[in-house]
């Protein structure tokens, strides 16, 4: 099976890995929340080929994670914008859950970066919590189960696990 073929397996965590998984791809999701906008700063920024830099660019729009906005400097030729949609700004909670494990596993010196809320200064965190008594979870908490998504194929693959 090809990597983008996963896709199609009706896993909520596994389609989002074919779009956000390859090493780049996230970085330039992160650098937007930083507020980079524009071709050559993502490529200062991180780093990245010239070319793999427009092909994830490209595949985020297609995704619409990203959206482009064109905008002209001064008398040159007009550029494009990278600004996240509603989809993208959705990642947010997913970026500081990464962050959080990060902080805790990675950084022996401590968090390199604080995410501080506006108002009150607090540091911002992801949390897992229960819709209905709003419980916080953690795995062992949680028991996954079937829903409409999953495909009477995919159910019957799963029940001989």
């Amino acid at each position: 099976m090809r990597y983008e073929e996963l896709a199609d397996i009706p896993c909520s965590i596994t389609r989002p890995l074919v779009v956000l998984g390859e090493r780049w791809t996230f970085l330039l999701v992160k650098q937007a929340f930083a507020g980079t906008t524009r071709f050559e700063d993502f490529l200062t920024t991180l780093g990245i080929p010239r070319g793999r830099l427009a092909d994830r660019l490209d595949r985020l729009v297609a995704e619409d994670i990203l959206r482009r906005e064109p905008y002209r400097e001064g008398n040159n030729r007009t550029h494009d914008a990278y600004r996240l949609t509603e989809k993208g700004l959705a990642l947010y909670p997913v970026l500081l859950a990464l962050r959080d494990w990060g902080d805790r596993y990675m950084a022996p010196d401590g968090p390199p970066v604080h995410y501080r809320h506006r108002d009150c200064g607090g540091e911002a965190h992801a949390h897992l919590s229960c819709d209905k008594c709003h419980q916080e979870l953690t795995a062992h908490d949680v028991v996954p189960e079937a829903g409409p998504g999953l495909t009477a194929a995919a159910k019957g693959a799963n029940s001989q696990e």
